[in-house]
Parts: structure tokens; sequence; C-alpha cells
């Protein structure tokens, strides 16, 4: 009867542990690698924004060249109009000359004062020379009517070409202004990103020299080829309702459930109260603390790797009142880890209790952490008051 019983408790045990989640192993490697990715992504975006800075730098350049040719033609089209204008008073002299020219024949000599002078010649030599000045006047006046006039188109269509040129700069000008700042909201945005990807570095390189210091290889498994937590062992443990034949054990000598475990979704340990409100609570296996300290709400709260046959389980211990172990020590089942507590959010003292196959302080991310839970019940005893 004693071999029957040990038989179907060896066989309930392997077949637990054959059906629990497996652990997400981690290698040291995959920190170093974490910490070269970052490390990369890191430059990359350090060597995006210098070159944005520098196409930035010539595009303020540019636009500087371009408001000074901008204030050139401004300068070139007032000096034009200046010609402009001095040329319309230059017209407007010749044609008050001419007048008085004409008049003056006009009035002195009469109406046919051309003629007069012209047929007044004494040779047919005089006459000829008479026509040509009065020809040769006329003509005068003419041409420098012509240029004039000429000298003013051409100012007005050179004036016409500078002033589309300005049309031209400007609208090139808020081209590169535009450009310019398209740039420059592409650094802002990744230089928003930088603190993130520093702060991975700084994470996965603690991680890095953390595992290095416990003698840990590239190649080793954390926690399972180095750095390994105490074995979870039943030898020397006796079967009864606090210590199982499998080396767990209740948190408490004396406690009952009052809150049940309901997974990912949903309740993620289990809650045990206490008539004595400030009930010891011990590790429920051989391990190693990882962690020590507050979550959001502030409850004191513990974390243990177990080593069940090479492969590492996780526990959580929450709301202590009193926390008696620091990080990196190695507890057993008869350790006195801290004092039942109400810390942070909690309406009464109890001990919240997770269990998972990976943690989010030591192998893998918190929604991994949140899909690896397991009931405690497979590991403890389970019964629901003692």
């Amino acid at each position: 009867m004693k071999k029957i019983l040990t038989s179907v408790i060896i066989f309930t045990l392997v077949v637990s542990f054959l059906l629990s989640p497996k652990v997400h192993a981690t290698t040291l490697k995959e920190y170093e690698d974490a910490v070269n990715k970052y490390t990369k992504e890191l430059q990359e975006k350090e060597a995006k924004i210098a070159k944005n800075d520098a196409e930035v730098a010539q595009i303020k350049a540019r636009i500087s060249q371009i408001e000074n040719e901008i204030a050139a033609a401004l300068k070139e089209i007032e000096q034009l109009e200046i010609e402009i204008d001095n040329s319309n008073k230059e017209i407007a002299k010749k044609e008050d000359e001419s007048k008085k020219i004409m008049e003056y024949y006009q009035l002195s000599e009469g109406e046919n004062a051309y003629l007069e002078y012209a047929f007044g010649a004494q040779t047919i030599t005089d006459m000829i020379y008479r026509v040509s000045i009065v020809e040769q006047l006329t003509e005068y006046n003419n041409q420098v009517m012509h240029e004039l006039e000429e000298l003013i188109k051409t100012n007005q269509q050179k004036t016409e070409e500078l002033a589309n040129k300005n049309k031209e700069l400007d609208k090139l000008k808020d081209e590169l202004q535009d450009q310019k700042e398209r740039i420059q909201a592409d650094t802002d945005s990744i230089l928003e990103t930088v603190p993130t990807v520093k702060e991975q570095i700084r994470v996965y390189q603690e991680q890095v020299n953390y595992w290095k210091n416990k003698g840990c290889k590239s190649n080793d498994i954390l926690g399972v080829t180095c750095a390994v937590p105490p074995k979870v062992s039943s030898s020397g443990f006796a079967a009864s309702d606090i210590i199982g034949a499998n080396g767990f054990r209740l948190p408490m000598d004396h406690g009952y459930l009052t809150q049940n475990f309901s997974g990912k979704g949903g309740h993620m340990g289990i809650d045990i109260g206490s008539t004595n409100k400030s009930e010891p609570i011990f590790p429920i296996a051989n391990g190693l603390v990882i962690y020590v300290g507050k979550d959001s709400a502030g409850a004191n709260v513990v974390k243990i790797v177990h080593n069940v046959n090479g492969n590492l389980l996780f526990s959580t211990y929450a709301h202590m009142r009193a926390v008696y172990f620091k990080k990196n020590q190695t507890v057993t089942i008869n350790d006195t880890l801290g004092l039942m507590g109400m810390t942070g959010n909690a309406t009464g003292p109890h001990l919240h209790l997770e269990m998972t196959t990976c943690d989010w302080t030591y192998n893998c991310t918190y929604a991994q952490y949140k899909n690896q839970l397991v009931s405690p019940w497979n590991y403890i005893p389970n019964i629901t008051r003692w």
C-alpha cells in the first residue's frame, strides 16, 4: 500500500511538471544582442539627426542667399524707377524745347517761316543748306524722343523681369522654408524616441553586467546553466497539509483562502488571510530572492526564482507589512520572508501570491509575464483553510 501511494505521488508530480507551462529560457547573449540592437538603433537615429541638421544648415544658407538676392533686386528696381522718372522728365523737357523752337519760327517769321527761310536763299547751295538745317532740327528732335522712349520701354521691361524674379525667389524661399520645417519636425520626432532607446540600452546593459558578475557566459541560460538558484527538493520533507511531498509548502503556517486564482484577465494569484494579522510569510520553496521593492500602489513585494528539475519557476509575495530579506539572498522554506500586512491597494491584511514561469524583473516582459501565469494550486498543497 505504501509503495502504491508513493508511485501515485511520483506519477502525479511527473504529470504536474509535464503539464506545467514551460519556462522562458533566456541566455546572456539575448541581453547582449539587445544592447547591440538598441545601440545600433541609437547610432542610426543620431546619424539621421546629424544628416537632418546638415540639410537644415544648407537650406538656411540658401534662404539667406535668396534673401540677399531679393534685397539686391529690390534696390535695382528702385534705381530703375528713378531712371524711368528721369527719362520721363527728359522727354518732357525735349518736347518743350521742340515746341519752343517751332513757336519761335512761327511767331517771328509767320506760318510760312520754314518756306521763307528756305526760299530766302541767294543761291541753290544756300537753299539746300537751309532746308538741311530744318530737316536736321526735326530729325534731331525725333531721334531724341525715340531714344528716350526706348530707354523707358527697356527700363520698364527690366522692372517687370526683376519683379517676376522676386516672385520666383519668394516662392523658392517659401518652399525651402517648408522643407526646413519638415526636416526639423522629423528631427524632433526622432529626438522624442532617443531617451526611450537610451533607457533600453541602460536596462539591458545592467542585466549584462549583473549576469557577467555572476560568472555567466554568452551562451549560458540564466538561472539554469549559471547563477543557478537552490533546487526545490522534497528530501527531508514530510507529506503534510502545509508542506507537500514535491517540496512546495503553503506560504503561512495558518491561513484561509479569501480570493482564488482566475488567470489571465482576472485575479492573477490567490489571496490568503489569517486570524493573526501579522502572520509570518514563508517562501513556498527553496530559491533565490530576485526582487524586493514596491508596486505602483505602494505594496511591499518580494519575488523568488525556484529551480524545479532544471526549469525556472517564480513566486511573488505582495502586501507584506515587513520584509526581512534582500535581493540575491538564498531562502529556504523555513525562512521567514516577512509578515503579512495590508500595504498598497488592500482592504485588509492578507498575502497575495502569484506564480509564473517567467518574471518581468528577471527574463521576460510584463506582457509575457501575464501570459505565463500558473495556478499556485499546481504546486502548493491544495487546501483552502488550515
